[in-house]
This record gives structure tokens, sequence and C-alpha cells, in this order.
């Protein structure tokens, strides 16, 4: 499966720069896999049964958990794209029902950028692309967020 912009591209159109989503999404999942080592590293001292079931118990759990968010956010990350081209700012979302959201440069009035101080340190955002008459769109956790946004009003 190809990317979504080279399937919809023009004849003469070209993708001057392409963003996903931020690798910060992984962080919870990485939390919770020192979480759950954390507590299997307490199991290895457990003086009692008792002790070292619960740790077992609580590990895998957690483990569970660290997988399942961790695959989210792959997902998450692997069917969002957002690029910019000579002539529009194109942003996909999902797999098989899929959102997309088209504006031609011309008809983009603003490009707003959001960032909290960790988003300032760690590089990414959350931007709204006004439009003339096109309304707004909002794109949280882009990687990034100032070099979009500079894509799209240097012209």
């Amino acid at each position: 499966m190809g990317r979504y912009i080279e399937e919809i591209l023009q004849p003469d159109e070209k993708v001057l720069y392409s963003t996903t989503i931020h690798w910060i999404v992984y962080l919870p999942g990485i939390l919770t896999w020192i979480a759950a080592i954390f507590f299997f590293a307490l199991q290895r001292g457990a003086v009692s049964d008792g002790a070292n079931v619960v740790w077992i118990a609580l590990s895998g759990l957690l483990a569970l958990i660290a997988a399942y968010w961790t695959l989210r956010a792959w997902f998450r990350r692997w069917t969002n794209e957002t690029d910019v081209t000579n002539r529009r700012v194109v942003h996909k979302e999902g797999f098989i029902q899929r959102q997309t959201f088209e504006m031609n440069l011309d008809k983009v009035e603003s490009v707003d950028v959001r960032q909290s101080i960790p988003a300032r340190i760690f590089g990414y955002g959350d931007i709204t692309i006004r439009g003339v008459g096109e309304g707004d769109k909002d794109i949280k956790m882009i990687a990034s967020p100032l070099q979009f946004r500079n894509h799209i009003t240097a012209r």
C-alpha cells in the first residue's frame, strides 16, 4: 500500500513537505513497558511465593497494556499523513474508514500553531489551518509544526 499523497497527486504537482504524528505518542507505551520490567525485576527479589505471583501477574498485565498502547500508537502514526504540495495542503487519517482534508494554498488564510512547554522541547504541536470560505482543520500532535507552517505560508 502506497502513501495517500502519491495516489492523488495531479500533473505537475510536487510534494514540498511531509510529516506525521510525532513519536511522542509512543510515550505511554514506553513508560508502561518500563513499569512492567520494573515489576518483573521485583519478582526476582521476592522472598515468598505469594509476592512472587503478585509481581509476575502485575508485570504480565502491564506488558499486555504496554503492547496494546504501543501497537495503537504505531497504527495511528502509520495511518496519518500530512503533506504540503506546491498547490494544496493534504491531511489523511484512518485506514479502512478514511477521513481526508484538502485545501488549496490560495484558500489558506492562516496557520495557527499551539505548543506547550514539553511540546516545544520535543518538537511537536497542534495546528489549526483556517481557510477562506473553507472552514478550519485541527491537526493534533504533528511533528515539526513550525516547519510545516513555514512550508504553507512561504510562497
